[in-house]
């Protein structure tokens, strides 16, 4: 990519050529000092060869100045606790100050109205917002950058969204299980009005629907908060059931070691009597016996492109993309096998 003697270069002609961010490269012209060797050589070398080594002259804005407010209404464990941690380890790249919105107990707060008038604040990230959908069209109305993460409802249009494949990943899981003969599965959903719930369900219907297997709403249930103990309530109902199923999937990793749990106490051999998955590969599905078969969710690239989508936005670019999805992995372990005889 050559220019023409004399003409200088922009920072965004720097950061097309390497790939970076305006921001990046920026830090590097500046001096800034929290800038890897490697990028920093990335971006002398993109200078020298787009030929005037004088300084460059920015015509882009600036972006906006301030610390970014992170909104995640639950508690921090390995779920939520991962994709925070990848949030604000990426922030620091980017040298940006992160607030800090979590717990439980911040869930019915409506916070999300006055962020726009807080001047220390320059953009949101909100994970699994509970708010309402009309505080996130008042957000975007009034201009405030923000991107939500695996949102709850569907996304109000032109709000910015990262999630993982959620169909997808269910459906292969559930072809897994068809592959492996099974075709009496119970299916234990998480909160019907999810988002992700809904592109779940639908994933595993699809292949037993391949299979000529149409799902009984007997051996479907649905929980009003996916955690251990509703795991192992479902998952009792299911097993119970005059003819039980063969195999189980479950919401997500939690609600599948409730549902280890109910088997073990009435006597069932996983996977030998019964094959169950869960879903998101959290530490949990690896510490338990047999080890959890599982739909593995890149939480941390999550953040990840998050951080990064919101930055082009505080540089005042226009996304191509507004809803990004991002691919899940299938992970067999011990605790699915063929459907017992």
């Amino acid at each position: 990519m050559a220019r023409t003697a004399g003409v200088r270069a922009t920072v965004r002609d720097v950061a097309a050529e390497t790939g970076l961010s305006i921001a990046t490269v920026s830090r590097v012209l500046n001096g800034a000092t929290n800038v890897a060797p490697h990028t920093r050589d990335l971006v002398l070398a993109a200078v020298q060869r787009l030929g005037d080594r004088a300084p460059l002259r920015r015509t882009d804005p600036p972006a906006a100045s301030g610390a970014i407010y992170v909104r995640c209404p639950y508690v921090l464990t390995d779920y939520f606790g991962i994709i925070v941690s990848s949030i604000a380890e990426t922030l620091e790249l980017h040298g940006r100050q992160l607030v800090l919105n979590a717990g439980e107990a911040a869930q019915p707060v409506r916070v999300l109205t006055g962020l726009s008038e807080r001047p220390d604040v320059a953009g949101a990230i909100l994970i699994l917002p509970p708010d309402p959908p009309e505080d996130l069209v008042l957000l975007r109305d009034q201009q405030f950058p923000f991107v939500v993460i695996d949102p709850r409802s569907s996304p109000p249009r032109d709000v910015v969204t990262v999630s993982a494949a959620h169909f997808a990943g269910a459906r292969r899981l559930m072809s897994h299980l068809v592959e492996l003969g099974h075709r009496r599965v119970g299916i234990i959903g998480g909160p019907q009005e999810w988002l992700a719930n809904d592109a779940r369900m639908a994933g595993y219907v699809a292949p037993l629907a391949d299979a000529g297997v149409l799902p009984t709403p007997e051996l479907v249930r649905h929980v009003p908060e996916p955690n251990t103990a509703n795991g192992y309530l479902a998952a009792g109902e299911l097993l119970d059931l005059p003819q039980r199923p063969t195999a189980l999937v479950v919401f997500n990793d939690k609600m599948a070691v409730g549902a280890l749990a109910a088997a073990a106490d009435r006597g069932l051999r996983v996977p030998q009597d019964l094959s169950v998955a869960g879903f998101d590969d959290i530490d949990v599905s690896r510490a338990t016996t047999p080890m959890l078969t599982t739909v593995r969710q890149p939480l941390q690239e999550m953040g990840r492109m998050a951080v990064t989508m919101l930055m082009r936005m505080l540089e005042r670019h226009t996304l191509e993309a507004v809803h990004v999805s991002l691919g899940t992995e299938l992970v067999i372990r011990d605790s699915t096998a063929p459907a017992p005889r």
